[in-house]
């Protein structure tokens, strides 16, 4: 209720669609969590969702955003193999590789290279 009246006080709205609800909750024995409503509609409870570009899961783990980035680079690779096949040079390949391909991969290093060395 808090948030609802700072909102309305800085003329701000709530779009209860754009909204989510993610719980995150360590504890043994976890109880039971009340739907969270909003202007009386109830906002969407999800297990992991995307934040500027990154994905956060309830268990804050890294492996469903490591699986995002090497999905998005496996993609990419397909394009970089098709670019060969019509024989571009290879400094043409190498900056798209660059550009496309590791860019995705050292976005957050730590994170993809983090689930392969440990």
């Amino acid at each position: 209720q808090r948030l609802i009246g700072w909102c309305s006080e800085n003329n701000l709205a709530l779009n209860t669609k754009k909204t989510k609800e993610l719980i995150i909750d360590f504890r043994k024995k976890q109880g039971d969590h009340p739907p969270l409503h909003i202007n009386g509609e109830r906002v969407d409870r999800v297990s992991s969702f995307r934040f500027l570009g990154t994905h956060i899961s309830a268990d804050l783990r890294w492996s469903t955003n490591t699986h995002s980035l090497v999905k998005k680079a496996q993609q990419r690779l397909y394009f970089l193999r098709s670019l060969r096949k019509v024989n571009l040079p290879q400094q043409l390949l190498v900056s798209f590789y660059r550009c496309s391909i590791e860019s995705v991969l050292t976005q957050h290093p730590g994170v993809v290279w983090q689930q392969f060395c440990g």
